[in-house]
């Protein structure tokens, strides 16, 4: 006995497969800078998918999402800074140099730590949201003026990031597409093609769970 599927299925199905064939397919015949484009904005549609969610789900718009996606960022360009310098005179990130550090601050130590900087992308910046929230939520802040409290929280950390230049290269960032990772130059051809897809597969990951937070 035949078992039939209902029309919605076959059509998530479809859109799904087409999805995927997308995914794969694209860094066959999109350009390096039209991939690393693509890749940039699916790691910004992560990021959409929490203001959607907090914003879309209960109501409260948060104008600093981008504060936890750039500790991340930042525990992540850390490492590959570190791991790259070790062949380097002095074992430190070249930027340095430039401003007279001889010495790496202590706080960059851990980075060191492929393991550390995993734990690192995600608890960081869960416990900055966790302090946020718990001033929020303590003193029951709502509506518009949650909204100016997320957008000076993002104004405090952008200029205080912008003005560390000794400690984290303040307004030039830490540039990574020279820097290795598994052996391959970040901005290599082949590591872009592989970052792209696993960009895609956090993406729909992140879709999934915030789909099961609002149906859950």
């Amino acid at each position: 006995m035949k078992t039939k599927y209902p029309t919605h299925t076959w059509k998530s199905l479809l859109i799904w497969g087409f999805i995927l064939v997308l995914i794969i397919s694209a860094p066959f015949f999109l350009p390096p800078f039209r991939l690393n484009l693509l890749g940039r904005y699916l790691s910004l549609g992560i990021v959409a998918l929490g203001v959607d969610l907090i914003w879309g789900f209960t109501g409260m718009l948060s104008l600093g999402q981008g504060i936890f996606f750039a500790l991340g960022g930042y525990a992540l360009a850390m490492h590959l800074q570190l791991d790259t310098s070790n062949n380097l005179s002095g074992g430190i990130p070249e930027f340095f140099s430039l401003y007279g550090v001889k010495h790496i601050p202590l706080f960059w130590e851990p980075f060191r730590s492929s393991v550390f900087t995993l734990i690192a992308i995600w608890l960081l910046p869960a416990l900055v949201a966790a302090f946020l929230g718990y001033l929020v939520f303590r003193n029951r802040i709502k509506g518009v003026y949650f909204s100016i409290l997320t957008q000076a929280a993002l104004l405090v950390f952008f200029n205080f990031f912008n003005g560390q230049q000794k400690l984290i290269n303040g307004t030039n960032g830490l540039k990574t597409d020279v820097t290795l990772i598994f052996g391959q130059m970040v901005g290599s051809d082949g590591m872009q093609k592989m970052l792209f897809w696993v960009t895609s597969i956090l993406v729909i990951l992140a879709w999934f769970f915030t789909r099961w937070i609002v149906r859950g």
